[in-house]
């Protein structure tokens, strides 16, 4: 563990702060039953969640991405997504918790995700988060993992990148967070697939558990 508290805590959004996962899951079988298809397992989805819209598609129907038939399958699972962005997702627990304290402490914390404003909007909205700043893909000209959305969150929460967390479930989220100057933190909890192994991400500090991040974070009180 590092020995200086962070001043700002910033989190990946899917997976490791929400779990968005089944409600992309139900969005990516209603494709699958369009095209007259069955669901497929969810264990398998949540896998891919974290790897966007193409992957999904690709999943769903394999479907390589750059073809138009990709790109209208795409366009309904993102339409399908946007019209129930928030049935099922959740803050991950005890997160939720520790969020609330931290948030009730005036503590300055943020969300950096690769999610398009358009659906973590009402995301955001339906789960009462309000983060003191949040980036998302189409909000620069770059996204994770480059390490500009990850400063513009720290210029925005006033404080250095040196000392905000950052904390992610893709090996994408650890090498924005090194290539800003932040610590990073990975977590096992979130969407990756049974051969990704993130204890070989190069963090600075891997959790397996969300009770084990929040038993971190609380220290911090």
């Amino acid at each position: 563990m590092p020995n200086s508290i962070p001043e700002a805590v910033l989190f990946d959004l899917d997976g490791t702060l929400v779990d968005t996962a089944p409600d992309l899951a139900e969005a990516t079988n209603a494709l699958r039953r369009r095209h007259g298809l069955t669901s497929l397992p969810y264990e398998q989805i949540r896998g891919q969640v974290s790897n966007g819209g193409s992957a999904l598609v690709t999943l769903a129907l394999g479907l390589p991405s750059g073809s138009l038939e990709h790109d209208t399958a795409r366009q309904y699972l993102l339409d399908a997504y946007e019209q129930a962005v928030a049935v099922h997702s959740r803050v991950f627990e005890p997160l939720d918790q520790w969020l609330s304290r931290w948030h009730s402490e005036a503590r300055a914390w943020g969300i950096v995700t690769n999610k398009p404003r358009r659906y973590t909007l009402p995301l955001l909205d339906a789960l009462a988060l309000t983060p003191g700043a949040l980036l998302c893909a189409d909000d620069l000209a770059v996204k994770k993992p480059a390490p500009e959305p990850l400063w513009e969150a720290a210029r925005r929460l006033g404080v250095a990148p040196e000392a905000c967390w950052y904390i992610g479930d893709h090996i994408r989220d650890i090498e924005a967070a090194k290539a800003a100057g932040m610590t990073a933190i990975a977590v096992g909890y979130g969407y990756m697939s049974e051969e990704e192994d993130y204890q070989q991400w190069p963090a600075d500090i891997w959790f397996e558990t969300c009770g084990e991040l929040v038993d971190a974070l609380t220290e911090f009180h």
